[in-house]
């Protein structure tokens, strides 16, 4: 289930950006982004 968030168009501009670099779906690159972040957080 995924939450319902408000985001900024330039965080959002900034996934699409990281997706279409990284050959990646909307959906893979929020994805990686929110994994790479808590990955760091948790450390």
């Amino acid at each position: 289930m995924r939450p319902n968030i408000d985001i900024t168009h330039t965080l959002g501009g900034r996934i699409k950006d990281y997706a279409e670099a990284n050959d990646l779906d909307l959906s893979e690159a929020y994805t990686e982004v929110l994994e790479a972040g808590l990955d760091v957080l948790t450390e």
